[in-house]
């Protein structure tokens, strides 16, 4: 019984503290249209509007970061590319709160920087819109080389 208890108690600590919201991600992404927009393989706008400013979005998770082609990517992102590092959900959330933070824990270069300026202010909202780039297109299937994980 004491067994059951603790392993319930580090379940809960491993659980996100909110549950996504793909509406309120939806919203989030109303900011990050700016410079950002998500077009599927048919050419279809499923969010934002014609900003070239930063990458495609669509199918950002389960993809090699920095790896949308005809974008031109900062070296931090490169250094994630050249590891084959693939974006999570998670990793993404964490991303757009404070990139330039993000690519220098990744990378472990301390100069490691971002070309993305903007950040998520509160994690939930970063949370949500990283759930919400994850609804609009399918996962990447489980036996393509490229979708596993690369953890540092």
């Amino acid at each position: 019984m004491k067994f059951a208890t603790v392993a319930f108690a580090f379940a809960g600590l491993a659980a996100p503290a909110f549950a996504q919201d793909i509406e309120a991600g939806a919203k989030v992404f109303n900011q990050c249209q700016t410079c950002h927009v998500v077009v599927n393989e048919a050419g279809e706008t499923l969010a934002g509007k014609n900003a070239k400013t930063g990458p495609n979005l669509y199918g950002v998770i389960g993809r090699v970061a920095g790896s949308y082609e005809g974008f031109k990517y900062g070296a931090g992102i490169e250094e994630l590319t050249t590891a084959g590092y693939v974006w999570t959900e998670a990793d993404l959330a964490t991303y757009v709160q404070d990139p330039t933070k993000f690519l220098v824990e990744k990378t472990g270069d301390k100069k490691a920087k971002s070309k993305m300026a903007y950040k998520v202010k509160k994690p939930e909202d970063a949370a949500n819109v990283a759930a919400f780039l994850a609804s609009l297109a399918p996962a990447p299937a489980a036996t393509d080389p490229a979708a596993a994980p690369v953890t540092n």
